[in-house]
């Protein structure tokens, strides 16, 4: 089902093309110097005026497109900007509740970035043994079998915090209802 909008914006995009095709035609059959019957003096004016009203719709539109576009970037930005916070805070909060070394929350780290061990190794400049044995103390101290079950302790964590956030908001304006209620 489309709404107005939806086909407002899609008889201004249809009103565009045909502009588009009457200004091509035109200047075509001037470049071959033929004069169209539909281009007489009379209906002219107003042809052209229906192409002005279309152009300056399609720039209108153009330029709504944009702002919105922007915006919705922006708006994408800051979630992610937020999540990746978040994110960080999590990890942060088991890193030390799991007293990992900072040489483990680093490899923690690029375990969850996926990582290969070789990968770590070579950017800590440690051997991959190292690498295993500090990988094998992570999953030890977080009580997980690997680095899909670490990932997954921040991910739950996240929906979990997400979940109470909206429960927490659900109570407030449930509470906000029965105190107007009463009122």
């Amino acid at each position: 089902m489309r709404t107005r909008g939806t086909i407002a914006l899609w008889a201004i995009a249809a009103l565009q093309a045909i502009v588009a095709i009457f200004f091509s035609v035109c200047f075509l059959l001037d470049a071959v110097g033929l004069e169209p019957e539909f281009l007489i003096w009379q209906s002219h004016e107003y042809q052209q005026t229906v192409l002005a009203i279309g152009l300056n719709l399609g720039v209108a539109l153009g330029w709504i497109a944009l702002r919105t576009s922007l915006q919705r970037a922006r708006l994408a930005e800051e979630k992610m900007r937020r999540c990746t916070t978040e994110f960080s805070m999590v990890m942060s909060r088991h890193f030390t509740d799991w007293r990992l070394t900072p040489a483990e929350r680093d490899v923690a780290v690029f375990l969850v970035k996926g990582l290969s061990t070789r990968d770590i190794a070579d950017l800590r400049g440690t051997s991959e043994g190292t690498i295993k044995a500090q990988t094998n103390a992570i999953y030890r101290k977080a009580a997980v079998t690997g680095r899909t079950q670490l990932l997954s302790t921040f991910i739950e964590d996240l929906m979990d915090d997400a979940l109470m956030t909206v429960a927490l908001g659900n109570d407030m304006n449930n509470l906000s209802t029965k105190l107007s209620e009463a009122a």
